[in-house]
């Protein structure tokens, strides 16, 4: 029977704590540029994704970091805040490699097939890709206990997975829908890569 050692109890508060710092961080990140973008009027807005323009493909990387105003940026802040502190529990690598495929998977498919003249901004792009990861890593990765954070993270957040879908006037489904796929492209490509170093560690 294993015990909970001063060093692993020291350890998992390390965790928890890196979790924590990384989550409210992302987030301040996000309320400092809408900070800025106010102040400057909005502009920074215009760095969005813009379909199939060729400027627009900056938007790839900023457009995440965007919002169309404070309800915006509220209504993400708390998914946002949840997910990173969830995933970052894991390691902040394991964190920054997800939301890397997601970031880029999002932007690029919504820069693709997204209606031309509109520019795409917000980080809900990454929360889609966020639960479809947290949802699928345990299934790929063979781990029980992942599997039951999938669930429990299916359960709290799985309707609004709705918004992949075309609907709301204004509302970038695209990035919804590329942003799901990013997770899922997370989750087979992080899962299994954990699955195989969990096996061969079992083999020493």
């Amino acid at each position: 029977m294993s015990e909970l050692t001063p060093a692993r109890t020291a350890s998992a508060r390390g965790r928890i704590a890196t979790a924590a710092i990384a989550s409210a961080g992302f987030v301040a990140l996000l309320w400092a540029v809408e900070i800025v973008d106010t102040v400057l009027g909005n502009r920074l807005d215009y760095y969005g994704i813009q379909p199939r323009e060729i400027d627009g493909l900056w938007g790839i990387l900023w457009a995440p970091l965007l919002h169309g105003g404070w309800q915006h940026l509220l209504a993400n802040s708390g998914p946002a805040l949840v997910l990173t502190f969830v995933i970052a529990l894991s390691g902040l690598a394991l964190w920054a490699e997800a939301t890397a495929i997601i970031w880029v998977v999002a932007g690029v498919g919504t820069w693709l097939i997204a209606q031309p003249n509109s520019v795409h901004i917000g980080a809900s792009s990454l929360i889609f890709g966020w639960i479809t990861f947290l949802v699928l890593r345990g299934v790929f990765a063979r781990s029980a206990l992942q599997i039951v954070v999938g669930v429990l993270v299916l359960g709290a957040y799985g309707g609004v997975l709705w918004g992949v879908f075309p609907g709301q006037q204004g509302i970038s489904w695209q990035g919804h829908l590329f942003g799901a796929v990013g997770g899922v492209i997370a989750a087979v490509l992080l899962g299994r890569r954990a699955r195989e170093s969990s096996a061969a560690t079992a083999r020493r």
